[in-house]
C-alpha cells in the first residue's frame, strides 16, 4: 500500500468517525487513554472540549506530546483498522478560541449536535477547548506482520 493509498484510507476513517481515543501520561509517565468526542480541521488539527479539571487535560498541562487512534469498533473481527497519530496538545489560547470553536461547532451541528460559541467556555462554564496538532500519521499494513505501520500521507486531497 502506497503513501497514497493510504492516505486516502485513513481520511476516511477520520471523516467516518467521531471519537478518538487520547493517549496522554502525567508527570511521571503514567499513561492515561480516553475516548473524546472531536472534530478536525484537515488532518493535522483535532480540536475536543474538555474540563480543566479531569485527568487527560491535567496530564496535557505538564506533558503536551500526546498519541491519538480514531477507528471503527464495529467492524468484524480482523477487519479493523485504525489512524494511529503522534500530537502535541494543548488547550487552545484565547486569541483562537473563536477558530476553534468554529471547526467545533460546524461538526457538532453537522452531526446532530449542538451549536457552539467562544462564551459556552468562559466561566463559570467548566469546559476548554483543546487542540493537538499532528506530526505523524501510520495505518497498519494488513500484510499478516505484526505491528506493521506504514507512514499515512494526509495531505493529498479527500
Amino acid at each position: 500500500m502506497g503513501g497514497d493509498e493510504s492516505g486516502a484510507v485513513a481520511r476516511q476513517i477520520v471523516d467516518a468517525n467521531r471519537y478518538m481515543v487520547l493517549a496522554t501520561a502525567d508527570e511521571t509517565g503514567r499513561p492515561w487513554a480516553t475516548p473524546v468526542w472531536f472534530a478536525n480541521s484537515g488532518y493535522t488539527e483535532f480540536f475536543w472540549v474538555s474540563s480543566p479539571d479531569v485527568t487527560h487535560s491535567r496530564n496535557i498541562a505538564v506533558r503536551p506530546q500526546v498519541g491519538i487512534v480514531v477507528f471503527n469498533s464495529q467492524v468484524p473481527i480482523g477487519s479493523g483498522q485504525g489512524v494511529y497519530m503522534a500530537a502535541v496538545a494543548e488547550r487552545v489560547p484565547e486569541a483562537e478560541i473563536e477558530r476553534g470553536i468554529d471547526v467545533f461547532s460546524r461538526r457538532s451541528l453537522a452531526n446532530g449536535g449542538e451549536a457552539w460559541t467562544p462564551a459556552d467556555l468562559q466561566e463559570p462554564a467548566g469546559l476548554r477547548l483543546y487542540r493537538a496538532t499532528v506530526s505523524d500519521h501510520w495505518i497498519l499494513a494488513k500484510d499478516g506482520r505484526p505491528d506493521h505501520r506504514i507512514e499515512a500521507d494526509l495531505t493529498g486531497s479527500p
